[in-house]
């Protein structure tokens, strides 16, 4: 049975039990605390908290996930992958552990003709949590299992939590007994190779407390609804239903692993350090798939780095298996045809993903060859002072500078002998991360602990938001957070996170920055608004300084936004959605929006593109743009099914997250996207916007950053000026200028050869002299003294050289010159082979000199340069190389 029918049949059974069939959430995780979605669940965890009330008592999945902690371990085992797909089936109090267990077996074990798995129920083994003998009963009494093939297990096993207080409760697993071949009889208790867990069953009935590990804490008592939480690896159960060894030889993956094969000549097999490649390339690529798909583009932080990470190892490992050239292509097309019969929107978004993939991999490729320079450079250093490690600066250069992960370092440094300093390069990165997160944890959620904000939701509900259709209205203090804890009142001049019922305010989100405004209180206290953020959902929080008075929880209160902010910011939002549209129309759907920031009067736009955008096109979009204000397309917000939004051809942006009802922002018949933000009602309203450039801001992503209204007229006035005043200076039109500035900077390059050539001319005429002059100082020919002034370091090596070659070669020579140019001295001096042959080196003689200026050099036994500080000491350099050469001679 393939992947895609084991997919289809799982929802089909759950659909038909009364449970809303759910789409994969985003791999993009929508939680603070996470970069990519690591289990079934995740999208399901406000619910199972209480942050937000479930839309539908039962529900099911097949959810995408990742998770990379063991990616060092993928391709030598058989069991670890980054990429899974975990079935689901969810009740938010309905059905408990009976329910669950029946539909658990009924699926698993129904005939294939009827819908089922058709697994033989004999090959079926239970475990439960060591007091849950209710489960037990379930299994034996209801369901009809041999109590000999119950087996009960410890809180380690068959017991989960989150890891932190919340909901817990027992698990009861459901594995697969795979036969002798696999290893010895006993159950899962004594050998989870042979018996393999395919389905978990939670039933989430208690609260746990404070406490570390699986088993280290306290049941504090029953929840008040009892919730069911499961997850069937998708994958596991395919390796079963098709009768192989583990989950590389499935359908999914296989496939990549032949064509891996076919690509390099290697045969899956033959060899176990190939077989480990082969893996390897089979499960990144996969993963890399999926993740681009979603909207991930390869970067050196977060998940960017992930999917960066996972692609440079599978290329990597093609390199090692023997491959020469590119080989993304091939593999990709692999994967998108496999897991496109799943997710059909893989085919649809097939030139995007193929164009951000194939960056990668032109970049890394040239990256290869220029780090692996660098780290052999690194290694050599290394092993000539003796070392065994290679120091974790050099690793984390590599890494910042040279995109190279830090796995990839530790396998090229064990392919020469070395090991790395893994701890002070993950101290590096971690230093180089927490000064990037410091910013925007302190600008997202304050200093307040997240639970004092769901106190809040739990109290008194979602903020309605009520800025679509009024800049100002009524609302009430519902919650006040002062230094990151909740606080009844507070005074003038104290830091305050205020909470209403409603409010106007519009909190960033969606790259649209924040109100800002005033909240009145009805006893006359005043609160200045200086950002908006929405650190749970449903919580408006609004951040600012008690102007006056004191504000107190419960006050009736009136709140009021920036108006003329609130306005340019639209002007901007409405701006970047044409945008958007139009390097569409120019580029392709490969220009999607991947991130973008909205503030007053001007925007920026991230889209992909794997290189930049010619300036020719960039004009014709801001033409197209332009175009479109003129014909006064009004702007339309409609709220809709996901599923509706998706007919009418509505842009979604990747990696946010979107409901069952999406609101759908509609320009005329030029633009159509899922958006929250504000906007203008009329296209007439921007005015003008005016593209100011793009520019690369990652591997496959440009940005576009513009002008819009008043902000792009002055700018325009201001360009408009200075072409005036260059009119004015060449005599000519404006259209002229370029040709006329074109030709002034041609005469001025060939103006500064032609004084380049006549200073030469005039520092080298100054030779014949300097050779004359040349004191014999113990046999040895000395010509040293300072040029004029300003001359270049090349010109005085020129000198140098063109005085020591004026100096018959049987006779001991040396050649110290030096010169002044721009307050700093410089000197540069050379030796002929006969004073070299008494022992006079260059090198020597310049470190001396240059230390008596006050600096330092280095060089050749034949030239050297060097410099330092101070000018006036040049005298006294002279006479210290005189010194050293008459010492030396």
């Amino acid at each position: 049975m393939e992947s895609a029918e084991i997919r289809r049949r799982w929802l089909r059974f759950f659909k038909e039990r009364g449970h809303t069939v759910v789409p994969s959430a985003s791999l993009i995780a929508d939680d603070p605390t996470l970069l990519l979605v690591p289990a079934g669940m995740v999208p399901f965890k406000p619910y199972f908290l209480g942050e937000v009330k479930p839309p539908w008592p039962r529900a099911t999945s097949v959810q995408k996930c990742v998770r990379t902690p063991d990616i060092e371990e993928v391709g030598k085992t058989t069991r670890h992958g980054t990429f899974f797909q975990m079935c689901g089936n969810f009740s938010f109090g309905d059905y408990f552990k009976e329910g669950a267990i029946k539909h658990a077996w009924e699926l698993l074990t129904g005939s294939q003709d009827d819908g089922g798995f058709g697994l033989d129920p004999e090959k079926l083994w239970i475990t439960v949590y060591l007091d849950d003998d209710e489960a037990e009963r379930i299994w034996h009494e209801v369901v009809g299992v041999p109590k000999e093939r119950i087996q009960r297990l410890g809180k380690k096993e068959n017991y989960w939590s989150m890891g932190v207080p919340g909901p817990c409760g027992p698990c009861s697993e459901i594995n697969y007994d795979r036969g002798p071949e696999f290893g010895v009889e006993g159950g899962p208790a004594v050998n989870d190779e042979r018996y393999v867990e395919i389905w978990n069953l939670v039933f989430m009935q208690y609260e746990r407390g404070e406490g570390t590990g699986k088993e280290d804490f306290e049941i504090l008592g029953d929840l008040p609804s009892k919730n069911i939480d499961t997850g069937l690896g998708l994958e596991r159960l395919a390796m079963i239903l098709q009768g192989v060894h583990n989950m590389y030889e499935t359908d999914t993956l296989r496939v990549v692993i032949d064509k891996a094969g076919d690509l390099t000549g290697v045969r899956y097999g033959a060899a176990a350090d190939t077989d480990v490649s082969l893996r390897v390339v089979a499960d990144h690529m996969r993963t890399s798939t999926m993740l681009i798909g979603d909207g991930v583009t390869p970067g050196n932080e977060g998940r960017g780095y992930v999917l960066r990470r996972i692609m440079r190892r599978a290329i990597r490992n093609m390199r090692l298996l023997g491959a020469t050239g590119p080989v993304v292509a091939d593999l990709l097309d692999v994967v998108i045809k496999t897991m496109g019969q799943q997710y059909p929107e893989l085919i649809e978004d097939r030139k995007r993903i193929e164009t951000v993939a194939l960056a990668e991999e032109a970049a890394f490729l040239k990256t290869l060859k220029a780090g692996t320079n660098i780290l052999d450079t690194a290694v050599t250093e290394t092993k000539a002072a003796g070392g065994t490690v290679l120091p974790g600066d050099k690793a984390f250069l590599l890494h910042d500078t040279w995109g190279f992960p830090i796995d990839l370092t530790l396998e090229m440094a064990a392919e020469q002998g070395l090991s790395v300093d893994e701890n002070g390069f993950r101290r590096l990165m971690k230093e180089q991360r927490e000064r990037a997160k410091a910013d925007a944890q302190a600008k997202k959620h304050g200093h307040a602990d997240l639970s004092a904000y769901r106190e809040v939701a739990d109290r008194s509900g979602a903020t309605v938001f009520t800025g679509y259709t009024h800049t100002e209205g009524e609302s009430s203090v519902v919650g006040l957070l002062a230094n990151g804890v909740s606080a009844p009142a507070a005074q003038e001049g104290d830091e305050v996170e205020v909470v209403l019922d409603r409010t106007p305010f519009y909190a960033e989100g969606g790259g649209q920055l924040a109100d800002t405004g005033r909240i009145k209180l009805e006893s006359g206290a005043v609160v200045e608004v200086r950002d908006v953020q929405q650190p749970v959902p449903g919580v408006t929080v609004h951040k600012g300084v008690v102007q006056v008075g004191e504000v107190v929880v419960g006050s009736p209160a009136y709140a009021t936004i920036d108006v003329k902010r609130r306005r340019a910011i639209a002007r901007a939002h409405s701006a970047t959605h044409l945008t958007h549209q139009a390097l569409r129309d120019a580029l392709g759907p490969t220009a999607a929006q991947a991130g973008s920031e909205n503030s007053p009067g001007r925007f920026r736009f991230d889209f992909g593109s794997p290189t930049a955008v010619p300036g020719t096109v960039l004009t014709d979009v801001e033409q197209r743009i332009n175009e479109v204000l003129s014909r006064e397309l009004d702007v339309q917000a409609e709220v809709m099914s996901m599923e509706d939004a998706k007919k009418q051809g509505a842009i979604a942006e990747f990696g946010e997250k979107y409901g069952d009802r999406v609101r759908v922002v509609t320009i005329g018949d030029f633009s159509k996207e899922l958006c929250g933000g504000t906007h203008v009602a009329n296209t007439a309203q921007l005015g003008l916007v005016k593209l100011l450039g793009e520019s690369s801001i990652g591997s496959g992503v440009r940005r576009v950053e513009a002008l819009v209204g008043v902000d792009a007229y002055n700018f325009l006035a201001r360009e408009h000026t200075v072409v005036s005043q260059l009119t004015e200076l060449v005599k000519g039109r404006p259209e002229e200028l370029p040709e006329k500035i074109s030709g002034v900077l041609a005469k001025l390059k060939e103006a500064e050869k032609e004084i380049e050539r006549y200073r030469a001319e005039k520092v080298l005429q100054a030779a014949a002299g300097l050779a004359q002059e040349a004191k014999d100082v113990r046999g040895v020919a000395l010509a040293a003294a300072r040029v004029a002034d300003g001359t270049s370091a090349d010109d005085l090596r020129k000198l140098v050289l063109d005085v020591r070659g004026r100096i018959p070669g049987d006779r001991p020579a040396v050649v110290a010159l030096f010169t002044v140019a721009n307050g700093r001295p410089l000197t540069v001096i050379a030796t002929n082979e006969a004073a070299r042959e008494r022992g006079i080196k260059a090198g020597d003689l310049v470190r001396t000199a240059a230390k008596t200026l006050g600096g330092g050099g280095g060089g050749k036994p034949d030239v050297a340069q060097g410099g330092g500080q101070n000018a006036a000491a040049v005298p006294e350099a002279i006479e210290a190389v005189e010194r050293l050469v008459a010492e030396a001679a």
